[in-house]
């Protein structure tokens, strides 16, 4: 049996029967970090806005109706400003990027064999030997020029490259999503018990977010689920104890 390694692969075979590829596969999660930081900001805001919302309200004694046009209001209002945030700042940093980039690019087409240079003494501080890490930059340079410089000499990488759009949906489609679930709870159980199920349940949301989150991330989904718990509650008992307070004035 003869074992050869490949680009990730380990071949398997004989001298006289055909040969399979068993492929070594590594799940890496940091292509997801523009979509989901933008949904677990969403989905978080939603839950934790709209609810403490709710509580606030219905603290200082008003009419179930307008505590539930209060929360539908706070849905609404909220999931453009989500959209709208995400989108600006996330172009901001694209502009960011495709200037650097644009700056790069002047730069190689006037001093290419200075940006080799610099390439190459990168990879030298990264432990590879002066002649390797030339020629390293030589092929690479060769192959994308830009690509290679934006990698490894901007910090710019095709997966966390930014990208509005996405984050604008993502972030305004998770706050809906997360938003409607306190203004369900409001809608269903009676007026009497409004805060103490918003509360219960929507740190029951929260706690679920919190894992859901830390596991599609590769991170704990105890310590994930508990950190986001924690600050959902705090909201709610600081909105809770200024809607009492105006409610009492009132």
């Amino acid at each position: 049996m003869k074992y050869n390694k490949y680009h990730g692969k380990t071949l398997l075979g004989n001298e006289d029967s055909s040969r399979k590829f068993m492929v070594h596969s590594e799940v890496h999660r940091s292509q997801r970090v523009g979509w989901l930081r933008a949904a677990v900001l969403g989905a978080n805001d939603g839950i934790v806005s709209t609810a403490s919302l709710i509580i606030g309200v219905a603290a200082a004694s008003t009419a179930h109706e307008d505590i539930l046009l209060a929360g539908a209001a706070g849905l609404v209002a909220g999931a453009m400003s989500m959209a709208a945030g995400e989108y600006v700042s996330v172009s901001s940093q694209s502009d960011t990027e495709n200037a650097d980039l644009a700056i790069e690019q002047k730069s190689l087409d006037q001093n290419f064999e200075s940006e080799k240079e610099e390439l190459a003494t990168i990879y030298e501080g990264r432990g590879l030997e002066p002649a390797l890490a030339k020629q390293v930059a030589e092929q690479l340079m060769a192959f994308d020029a830009l690509g290679a410089h934006a990698k490894d000499d901007i910090g710019i990488s095709q997966s966390a490259n930014a990208q509005p759009i996405q984050a604008a949906f993502s972030s305004a489609g998770a706050f809906t999503v997360g938003a409607a679930l306190p203004l369900a709870v409001a809608w269903l159980v009676p007026e009497e018990l409004l805060i103490a199920f918003v509360a219960a349940l929507s740190l029951m949301f929260l706690a679920a977010l919190g894992a859901i989150a830390a596991r599609v991330g590769g991170a704990s989904i105890t310590v994930g689920a508990i950190r986001v718990t924690f600050w959902g509650a705090l909201a709610m008992v600081l909105t809770a104890v200024v809607g009492r307070i105006f409610g009492v004035v009132a």
